[in-house]
């Protein structure tokens, strides 16, 4: 069958190498369109061209759980178990970093604590970029001593759980592995040497920090004391700050106290034109009695002037 592991194939840590990635995630790869096509009866020979053609790392990504091609080749060395040599050569190789990447994780899953240490930990110098597709299906940015580091310290990557190592320090301490030599001890070292062929800086001498300054005589009370004009000037200041913060809230609350006056005076505007016009209606009424009132005594006079007839 096509996703049974090859018969003469070792068990990793007591079960089947398949086994190391979870059973959902194995048979979504079983299903996908790349597993089917390109991984179909891959050779340990002809799996190297597949990795050549990676183009980023991952492990599954979307809603319905699609595998990237990276995890399927690592499911399909997981099948096939090519032979170590062949894995270190993934990881020495230096032109296809996808391919070193590929074999760090392969390495990661099946090889020892004492492999791991050893083919993986010289990869820290390694800092060229990787893309790295997440779950979401976008892709990141991550280095490659960057993703050597996760391999070893995190439980989980890519979506497949990794196998306990033991610490490095029990293999130290059991003479199994040598003591870890960062790359940057050599520039430490060179720094320090050179710094300390470098001449001595003179320092300043160090003044005591209790003793008291020496003031010239006769005038200790002079200086300790604050003048009498010292002490009329500060309150002077005082005061003109005093005075600019009210003068700067009068001019802050002028605005509304002179839209209050054009109120009122407006107010008052409109009551005396108000007041004139009645004044002036009111002048106009007694001018109209006036009138007829005079109009009335001169009806009575011409009445009473008229010549009375008698009837003959």
């Amino acid at each position: 069958m096509a996703n049974r592991t090859v018969k003469d194939a070792k068990s990793v840590r007591g079960t089947n190498p398949q086994y190391l990635v979870e059973k959902i995630i194995r048979s979504r790869i079983y299903d996908c369109k790349y597993w089917k096509e390109e991984c179909f009866a891959l050779s340990a020979e002809l799996l190297v061209d597949k990795a050549m053609e990676l183009r980023y790392l991952g492990g599954v990504y979307g809603g319905n759980i699609k595998p990237t091609p990276f995890l399927c080749l690592v499911l399909k060395m997981l099948q096939i178990q090519p032979e170590k040599d062949i894995i270190v050569e993934f990881i020495k190789n230096e032109e296809f970093k996808y391919v070193r990447a590929l074999g760090a994780m392969y390495m990661r899953l099946v090889g020892t604590s004492l492999d791991c240490y050893k083919y993986l930990e010289p990869l820290f110098n390694d800092s060229r970029k990787l893309r790295r597709q997440n779950r979401q299906g976008q892709f990141e940015l991550v280095y490659m001593d960057e993703f050597i580091d996760e391999l070893l310290r995190e439980e989980r990557l890519c979506d497949v759980i990794l196998p306990r190592v033991q610490k490095r320090h029990v293999l130290e301490e059991n003479n199994e592995l040598e003591p870890k030599i960062s790359a940057l001890e050599d520039d430490l070292d060179e720094a320090i040497e050179s710094s300390g062929d470098e001449e001595e800086v003179v320092k300043p001498p160090e003044v005591p920090v209790n003793v008291e300054p020496h003031w010239p005589r006769g005038r200790e009370d002079k200086v300790r004391r604050p003048s009498p004009l010292r002490r009329r000037s500060t309150s002077r200041e005082r005061n003109r700050d005093r005075e600019r913060r009210r003068s700067r809230d009068r001019e802050r609350n002028r605005p509304d106290r002179e839209k209050k006056t054009r109120r009122s005076r407006s107010r008052e505007r409109r009551h005396r034109s108000k007041d004139r016009d009645q004044d002036r209606v009111r002048d106009q009424d007694r001018g109209r009695e006036q009138d007829r009132m005079r109009d009335q005594d001169r009806m009575r006079e011409q009445g009473r002037a008229r010549p009375r007839h008698r009837d003959l």
